[in-house]
């Protein structure tokens, strides 16, 4: 290959003169021998320029080559001046390109680490409206729901528009699953496109917590009216009663001041469970990130209920499985459920019998059921069972002192950890709750 090149880089340079000399020593009268010398000296001092060319054009070659691979110039430099001087210049080229190419790989990284990082759920779309790449906010708040968001018709509306019109669209969009949510969609079309060939970006700003703001302001307001109305009354009456005829008989007096403290103690626990309502549906549509070992929990939660389990001659037996793997949770949150589920069965269930808790691994997570050998309920309860102030038997709910919101705080919970919640009973066979939570 080299001998090659050097014969090529010889004939280039000295082919048509050594022709010329050659035909003029045939041709003319020159004498011979000193012609033909002549001709040996220009063709060697030929062959040498040759050499020094091809090898000149071998490392300016090899210049190029090194600079396609960013390895620096090559070294030794050709000797040729202007060679020389086309190598330096594309070496000043290649420093320019390599430090042009890190500036835009670190502006790509930091813009790809902006999108990452915006608190606002993103998706960029390549050019045939497929998504390219979401962020960590919009994976923690849709996971692998977002090819479904995008086929919802009002964002698919959007899209279309924000396309044709090559401009901006804003939308509101309801999103009943996998949490009913209130959502602000803003299609942002990009021209030019982004560096990796986005197209688009998709925006999303949660509005679920004002909108539930407002309607659970007003939800408060009916439910404390309507459920404070029958205790309240009760206490204002025989305040009336102790002012009035029972002013005079502290027998009476003790026992209307006892009702008043049983009515004031069921208005608190109403209130409360009012208030932890509203502030689970307030957040249920984040689901929570932090990983927690349920064995422990429910095992802490079961403890605090020794003195109700004596008070009742109720046995509770505990079954936890082994290898149990962790959810992802608040743990507030769940205790709150094993702590409503537990108090029902013992509430509801009959005394001297038995509550059992249960923690299994099933189907990618635990599930946590709850069963009593009570007197049971008939099916057509069971679909109403999660609905606020709904009971089966409401004489002997007040009488246990039951709210009629227990449920619905289990069911909002279950909601806002994407979980489970499946109801069993049947008449004289007592009943079963059981939560299902992914794991984490």
């Amino acid at each position: 290959m080299r001998l090659g090149r050097l014969l090529g880089a010889f004939l280039a340079i000295g082919g048509v003169p050594l022709a010329a000399m050659f035909a003029l020593i045939l041709h003319t009268d020159i004498s011979f021998w000193p012609g033909l010398l002549a001709f040996a000296a220009t063709a060697i001092s030929t062959m040498a320029v040759a050499a020094v060319w091809a090898r000149d054009i071998e490392r300016l070659a090899d210049t190029l080559r090194r600079a396609r691979a960013n390895q620096g110039p090559i070294v030794p430099a050709p000797r040729i001046p202007s060679v020389e001087r086309i190598a330096r210049g594309i070496d000043q080229l290649a420093h320019g390109i390599a430090s042009r190419t890190g500036e835009i790989g670190v502006l790509l990284r930091a813009n790809d680490a902006i999108i990452e990082r915006l608190p606002d759920p993103l998706l960029v779309l390549a050019p045939d409206r497929a998504v390219l790449r979401a962020n960590a906010a919009m994976r923690a708040a849709f996971r692998d729901e977002f090819p479904a968001l995008l086929r919802h018709p009002v964002l698919r509306a959007a899209i279309t528009s924000a396309w044709a019109e090559k401009s901006t669209q804003t939308v509101d969009l309801s999103l009943p699953v996998p949490i009913e949510r209130e959502v602000q969609a803003t299609v942002i079309y990009l021209d030019p496109p982004l560096a990796d060939g986005g197209q688009a970006l998709v925006i999303l700003s949660d509005r679920t917590r004002e909108r539930r703001v407002e309607a659970m302001r007003a939800d408060f307001v009916a439910n404390v009216s309507h459920e404070l109305r029958t205790p309240l009354a009760s206490v204002i009456g025989f305040i009336d009663t102790i002012r009035g005829p029972a002013a005079d008989d502290p027998p009476a007096q003790a026992r209307f001041l006892a009702i008043m403290a049983e009515q004031s103690d069921r208005m608190r626990r109403l209130i409360d469970d009012l208030l932890s309502l509203s502030r689970i549906e307030l957040v249920e549509h984040q689901p929570p990130a932090t990983r927690i070992d349920l064995a422990d929990l429910v095992r802490g939660v079961a403890a605090a209920f020794e003195p109700r389990l004596a008070e009742r001659k109720t046995r509770l037996a505990l079954d936890i499985g082994a290898n149990l793997p962790m959810v992802l949770a608040d743990a507030d949150q769940i205790a709150q459920v094993a702590t409503n589920l537990i108090e029902n069965a013992i509430k509801y269930g009959r005394d001297g019998g038995q509550v059992t808790v249960r923690l299994s691994a099933e189907r990618a997570g635990v599930v946590l059921a709850v069963s009593d050998d009570g007197p049971g309920m008939a099916r057509a309860h069971l679909p109403r069972l999660t609905e606020r102030f709904y009971r089966v038997d409401k004489a002997r709910s007040r009488n246990a002192g039951g709210t009629g919101l227990g449920l619905a705080i289990v069911k909002h919970i279950t909601n806002r950890h994407r979980g489970q919640l499946l109801i069993e009973s049947e008449e004289g066979k007592g009943s079963k709750f059981s939560v299902w939570l992914p794991e984490g």
